[in-house]
């Protein structure tokens, strides 16, 4: 949900292009055979951390539609016009296997916007049975009777932003919560039956080994059921690029980071917790399954100030601006800034990139070109020299190299480019 934009024309005729309807799973054709997500932004912030590059606001009353107190009901403009713009392009209504309420911050909105914010998507497009619901939360936007609303509304799991257990890289990173605040959260997530996942930064300027590790060891004793952990990225523009720049911060080195990712995946893995995509380790069961849509090239509609959409081989998003956004809802447009057709060719990347991340990792055969030569287990001679190499080379796991299967070592997760790159190359 970065601010900085894809290029890319508006919608022609303000209507989906055929190609939406296109199916891309394997085996499949229709979009019938494509699972269809849904993602709706939240733009507001108490307080804009200096890392922070996304989307996002801390002024709650912007007006024209997009004030706080308006918001959900702007985003019931938007699904609507969404789902007339669907209908008319001849796609199915699909009922959402995911729902995932990110930002932003979206508890800075009152529990009962986040309860009313799911029922637009149940009533535009349907629940599945078992869809799992997700809303972002900061630690200190949430109290015990807060988490019990939204397991009521149907919500099934909460993301909470940690980041660190450490007072200074807390600070550092302009985060308002105190680590004591994180377990308490957690409890009150679980006694309301709701799934709990906690985001861990690693790399902040002044971060050391002995802080990370004390982070690890605190997220593993509050035991989440799901745990994230991202190398920190200090985006240009950020005032933390600002503060490097002046020289008050250091950029962090991509050695302290890896170590810093080979103690994460040792503590979470001695603690039960199994990786199945390079930055997300879970109990089994516990998956988030609307990352895995992004993995797994599933349909998804984004709704929200600067939100992506993904829908057959057409890929679009909103107007950035909220008060730009709210006014072309009010008019009845749909709010879409720009959108792209992806190729043959950015698909196979993208299939790549996004496949080698998981930790059953990528089936070679589909890799295959029509009419190309391939092995007995379907992986195409040209790569056969190229996955020698990288099995070689200690990036990718002999045994599954040996099924046409190309799946991560520890060291190819901390390479993952380079072996997109030589797969694609």
């Amino acid at each position: 949900m970065s601010p900085g934009q894809p290029e890319g024309g508006p919608l022609p005729g303000g209507e989906l292009p055929a190609q939406a309807r296109a199916g891309r799973r394997p085996g499949g054709s229709q979009a019938e055979s494509v699972p269809f997500s849904v993602y709706l932004h939240v733009p507001y912030c108490r307080v804009r951390c200096g890392y922070c590059d996304f989307n996002t606001y801390t002024n709650l009353d912007m007006g024209g539609g997009a004030s706080a107190t308006d918001y959900v009901s702007t985003l019931a403009g938007e699904l609507g016009l969404a789902a007339a713009a669907m209908d008319r392009a001849g796609l199915p209504r699909r009922a959402a296997q995911t729902v995932f309420l990110g930002g932003g911050t979206p508890t800075m909105l009152p529990a009962a916007d986040l309860a009313r914010a799911l029922d637009l998507v149940r009533t535009t497009w349907g629940l599945a049975e078992d869809a799992e619901v997700t809303t972002e939360a900061n630690p200190e936007t949430v109290d015990e009777r807060y988490l019990a609303t939204l397991a009521q509304a149907g919500f099934t799991r909460v993301s909470f932003g940690m980041q660190s257990a450490v007072p200074h890289v807390l600070a550092t990173l302009d985060r308002t919560h105190t680590p004591e605040r994180v377990p308490q959260v957690v409890d009150w997530a679980r006694r309301a039956g709701l799934s709990t996942s906690l985001d861990l930064i690693y790399g902040t300027p002044g971060e050391s080994i002995d802080d990370w590790a004390r982070s690890l060891e605190a997220a593993v004793e509050i035991g989440p059921d799901h745990l994230s952990a991202y190398a920190l990225v200090i985006e240009e523009g950020t005032r933390m690029w600002t503060q490097v720049r002046r020289g008050e911060l250091e950029m962090p080195a991509d050695d302290d980071e890896a170590t810093k990712y080979e103690m994460a995946d040792a503590a979470l893995a001695e603690a039960g917790y199994q990786w199945y995509e390079i930055s997300n380790w879970a109990r089994p069961g516990h998956e988030c399954r609307h990352n895995e849509a992004y993995w797994r090239d599933w349909d998804w509609y984004g709704a929200g100030p600067g939100a992506h959409s993904h829908l057959g081989h057409v890929r679009m998003w909103d107007t950035k601006a909220p008060v730009a956004w709210a006014a072309q809802v009010r008019s009845g447009r749909l709010p879409v800034a720009g959108h792209e057709v992806v190729d043959d060719g950015a698909r196979e990347l993208e299939r790549v990139m996004l496949g080698i991340r998981l930790c059953e990792g990528l089936d070679l055969a589909g890799l295959a070109r029509p009419g190309e030569e391939t092995t007995s287990d379907g992986t195409p001679c040209r790569l056969v020299p190229v996955v020698a190499a990288l099995v070689g080379q200690g990036l990718l796991e002999p045994a599954a190299a040996l099924r046409g299967r190309a799946v991560l070592t520890l060291r190819g997760r901390l390479m993952a480019d380079t072996v997109t790159g030589r797969l694609t190359d």
